[in-house]
């Protein structure tokens, strides 16, 4: 009965479609892919199988096999529902460890799908060559759901166009091979929920030669001298790498452009590939360019139009750019300041605001729209790599980018950003440096250079001149999920960590900039992003992360606006608004969105501080404006934002811009303003004379000294905060017992922002674990992560745990986050420390409530987020160096106390502020005389400026003061003292010192 109602139904169905078409006589039979019987699993590569993916948590949609009456094939369809803010979709991918499948004998493929007549595109993809499923090349295509019930979607190949986002850099052959199929995908539509069915996934028909014969250009652009010739190279691939069967005609012809016929040698004609030529064979075509009599001209194009027949055509027309030349802005030898203002004086409308939009490179595709659009500016978003994610392959992408510029009128060359916020941690194999809390524990201003000057060296070496960091934020409540970009709680400690600007800049004055070991940095997020309040925010299921900072004007000042004061004054390049909302209590504004701040941007930045760099959004941070796009865009622009992340919306904001200024709500004085500011930038990074990458340095990435660098960051971050008995330093001859969750996972110790945005727990990366780094030292280690293994036997036990990377509001405490251990690591804890003397390491970017227990505790130490080099913790444990690290946030005993912070009036933290135990092999010894001559000698060296004999002897006099008891009277004066340190009141903090030790 069932069976009968079915083959009427698919019977009706196909009279219906005209996407269903009778098979043909010749045609091979349907190839069976997915019939959703069970016969192909939920799993996740490199397994054969079904498996989402989105955007966010959120975004995956939910699968099922689910038994349905009305089943186009069998007796289950594959369905699920969605609701997707970003994008997410699901894909099959044929497992790796099998030959790919082999579909180049068909004409399509094509499914049953339920259709929910919403009018909404379904995209759907190929995943064709390379090495596996995840490391194809990507073809897509799209249906329409504009039916109800099921319809039988049917897709020659012919209609699937390369993806260009997210593909092996330069692709593998620009052809859709079908000789290595590794599956397929299904992206599905986003803004609003949905649901859907699908079934019977196979192939069909028989292919032809235009499947699988492709003609290629090797560039979309070509720049040539005046005078000089341009080659073009043609090629000829196929499926496979099989002679083609048939002829392929490419008819040629130089016309349209912006060049004259005065300004080169016309080209026209045609050659054949004749049947049998073999894949790869190339012909070359030369457009011959003349010298006129003008002594200076903007970039003239030249299309070369190619007709082809027996194969598919290039994507696009290729273009021979005659450079521009003998224009006072492509003198080097001019000030930069002259320079920039004759090419402003030269630029369109259109041409100004495209250098004040930056786009997502996944959005840009091959990237003509960077010349269509006049982009000022690329990015790469956490996550955004190339593939395969190596440092040749970032180069070659971005100078790909940078060829399309070149064919733009000025040849402005684009300027490419990127979040290296500890290294270059978008690249798998880059030197990743503890974050930013671990840097601030070192309290090594010098170190802090020294790391910044490695990011610096191993991002430009990539092509990349910009870097969105340092993050100058003033965590002021460890619930923040991005608590560890920050060097502290202090502003005093964060601004003394600043010296990584001139790590990655070098010269205050910018003079170091065109160096292929620098790169412009920035100051985030300016300002009060650290501040804000718990449950303030309005972003998803955020509840800190931007939120709202409410301050008074002079904690404003003397807080969250003193470290970019010192940023400015070290010459830092550009800065980036929050995405928070500042409200000044008694300005009467109430939150505004720090977008929308003309009064902190334009009035204070910019005026005020005399900032000379620009400011550039945070990723769609204008979107969080409130009012319409237009709105969005003219009080972002008129509040001070000189360059806007759009990476998805560029040609909104870019058409926005024009028509503001052109219906006069935007200045064009502000305009002019924003572009002198970029092209300031642009100049002093060297970017015309050079826009291409500069590989030369590219060795160094993970290199040997730039991981020993990473390594004593590690090293000196390591906070001791308990160490009874002193059985840290360990001994080689001692039998340790390892255990916990984040002893042996590089991407726990690495965190967020390591290779993808939220990072990733296990092998991300190449680098040391902490586990093995011990293993280096010792032979007698043992490791059991859930300490299940026998326990006896043993002298010390080191337990590692603490978090599971994450970034941003995504790991706000409420968030599906808090601050406590995992119970799993909580039963670790318990089991070793019951049977040995133990020692637990938190591998964090916050404080972890340990409280409960740490009387069954012996040692405890704060490790944070140290990155690759697990070497650099196992030189303290086993005493290669000194514990000598510090506490950068108080520690508190209870979240009910926070936030807490250094200065309150009420204090009463299980560590304070400016905690921090030594190895050393001699502490200092003495009491309240001893504290008392310290503290004359220190201001003795106060008032003769010897900062460093200061420094010295408020840390004998700290180290004294350590061996008491924490108590609240004591822990306040104890955490002033290290903010008087920072300051340079070496009296006053040790007079600090000697009320604690006396109240203690």
């Amino acid at each position: 009965m069932r069976r009968t109602a079915l083959l009427v139904s698919a019977a009706l169905l196909t009279s219906l479609l005209p996407l269903a078409v009778a098979r043909a006589a010749d045609d091979p039979p349907p190839a069976p892919v997915d019939r959703f019987e069970g016969e192909v699993p939920f799993a996740n590569p490199p397994e054969n199988g079904i498996f989402t993916w989105g955007s966010d948590t959120d975004d995956p949609p939910t699968l099922r096999l689910s038994p349905r009456d009305d089943a186009p094939e069998g007796d289950q369809v594959l369905a699920g529902s969605y609701d997707i803010s970003g994008y997410g979709g699901f894909t099959h991918d044929f497992a790796f460890a099998e030959p790919a499948h082999d579909w180049s004998g068909h004409q399509g493929i094509r499914f049953w799908w339920e259709g929910q007549n919403n009018g909404r595109k379904v995209a759907f993809e190929l995943k064709d060559g390379g090495a596996n499923g995840e490391a194809s090349e990507l073809w897509t295509t799209s249906f329409t759901d504009d039916f109800s019930g099921w319809k039988q979607i049917e897709i020659p190949f012919t209609d699937f166009a390369y993806r260009t986002d997210y593909q092996p850099v330069g692709g593998i052959d620009h052809v859709l091979g079908l000789t290595e199929t590794w599956g397929y995908g299904v992206t599905l539509p986003v803004g609003a929920p949905g649901r859907f069915a699908m079934d019977g996934v196979e192939l069909y028909g028989r292919a032809d030669q235009s499947l699988r014969a492709n003609v290629t250009t090797d560039s979309a652009v070509y720049p040539v001298t005046e005078g000089r010739t341009a080659t073009v190279r043609v090629t000829v691939a196929t499926t496979g790498s099989a002679p083609i069967d048939e002829p392929v005609t490419v008819a040629y012809e130089t016309a349209g452009g912006t060049a004259s016929r005065a300004d080169y040698v016309p080209l026209k004609g045609e050659f054949t590939f004749p049947a049998g030529t073999a894949s790869g064979t190339t012909r070359t075509l030369q457009v011959a360019t003349l010298k006129d009599r003008a002594a200076a001209e903007t970039a003239e194009t030249i299309p070369l139009r190619l007709t082809v027949t027996g194969a598919k055509a290039p994507a696009e027309t290729p273009q021979v750019v005659i450079d521009a030349h003998g224009l006072p802005y492509l003198n080097s030898k001019l000030p930069v300041k002259t320079r920039v203002a004759d090419l402003l004086s030269r630029m369109s409308l259109a041409e100004k605001t495209g250098q004040m939009t930056q786009a997502e490179r996944g959005a840009v595709g091959t990237g003509a729209d960077v010349t269509a659009d006049d982009l000022g500016s690329l990015l790469s978003g956490g996550g955004s790599t190339p593939t395969p994610n190596t440092a040749e392959a970032w180069a070659k992408m971005i100078d790909s980018f940078q060829l399309r510029a070149q064919a733009t009128r000025f040849q402005i060359p684009l300027i490419y950003g990127v979040d290296a916020v500890h290294g270059h941690n978008n690249l798998v194999g880059a030197t990743v440096m503890p974050h930013n809390i671990g840097i601030g524990a070192t309290r090594d201003p010098g170190l802090a250079q020294q790391a910044g000057a490695v990011t610096a060296a191993e991002v430009r070496a990539t092509g990349i001149p910009w870097d969105f960091a340092p993050c100058l934020c003033v965590t002021r409540d460890e619930r923040w999920g991005r608590s560890y970009e920050s060097f502290g709680e202090d502003p005093a400690l964060v601004e003394s960590m600043e010296t990584v600007i001139q790590g990655l800049q070098g010269a205050r004055n910018g003079k170091d900039l065109h160096r292929n070991d620098k790169v412009l940095a920035t100051a985030k997020h300016f300002v009060g992003d650290g501040g804000t309040a718990y449950g303030s925010s309005t972003t998803g299921t955020y509840t800190i992360d931007q939120g709202v900072t409410t301050v008074t004007r002079q904690q404003l000042e003397a807080i969250h606006l003193a470290p970019y004061k010192s940023a400015v004054d070290r010459g830092v390049g550009t800065v980036m608004p929050s995405y928070s909302s500042l409200d000044v209590v008694g300005d009467g504004l109430g939150p505004v969105k720090m977008h929308a701040r003309a009064d902190m941007i334009n009035g204070v930045l910019k005026q005020r501080l005399g900032f000379d760099g620009f400011v550039i959004s945070d990723w769609n941070g204008i979107d969080q404006i409130p009012g319409d796009y237009a709105s969005d865009v003219r009080t972002s622009v008129n509040a001070g934002v000189d360059m806007v992340m759009a990476p998805y919306a560029y040609k909104d904001f870019h058409t926005a811009l024009v028509q503001e200024v052109r219906a006069g709500r935007v200045s064009e004085k502000r305009i002019d303003d924003a572009v002198s500011r970029i092209l300031t930038q642009k100049f002093r990074l060297g970017l015309f004379e050079k826009p291409y990458a500069d590989t030369s340095g590219a060795s160094g990435i993970g290199s040997a000294g730039h991981r020993a660098v990473a390594r004593e960051a590690a090293a000196e971050s390591q906070v001791l905060l308990k160490n009874s008995g002193g059985i840290l330093p360990l001994k080689k001859s001692q039998k340790v017992y390892v255990a916990g969750s984040n002893a042996d996972d590089i991407g726990n110790q690495s965190g967020g922002w390591t290779v993808t945005w939220q990072g990733a727990s296990g092998d991300v990366t190449p680098g040391t674990t902490i586990l093995e780094a011990m293993r280096g030292n010792s032979a007698r280690v043992t490791y059991s992560k859930d300490a299940s293994e026998p326990l006896t036997g043993y002298d010390v036990g080191v337990v590692v745990v603490g978090e599971t990377p994450y970034a941003e509001g995504v790991g706000d405490v409420g968030n599906g986050h808090d601050l406590e251990l995992s119970a799993a690591d909580r039963a670790a804890v318990d089991k070793v420390c019951a049977a040995m003397k133990c020692a637990v390491l938190i591998v964090s970017g916050r404080p972890q409530l340990i409280g409960d227990r740490l009387g069954e505790i012996d040692a405890l130490v704060a490790s944070w987020l140290p990155g690759t080099e697990g070497d650099g913790v196992a030189d303290v444990l086993y005493g290669k160096c000194p514990f000598t690290g510090r506490l950068p946030v108080t520690w508190p005993k209870s979240e009910a106390q926070l936030p807490i912070n250094v200065g309150d009036s009420s204090y009463d933290p299980q560590f304070p502020y400016g905690w921090g135990l030594t190895t050393l092999t001699k502490v200092p010894e003495g009491g309240a005389a001893t504290l008392k001559a310290l503290g004359a000698a220190a201001r003795a060296a106060e008032r003769a400026g010897a900062d460093a004999t200061g420094r010295a002897l408020v840390t004998k006099a700290r180290l004294i003061v350590q061996r008491k008891g924490i108590t609240a009277a004591f822990a306040k004066p104890f955490a002033e003292a290290d903010h008087l340190l920072l300051a340079g009141r070496y009296g006053e903090a040790v007079a600090k010192l000697a009320q604690a030790y006396g109240s203690a």
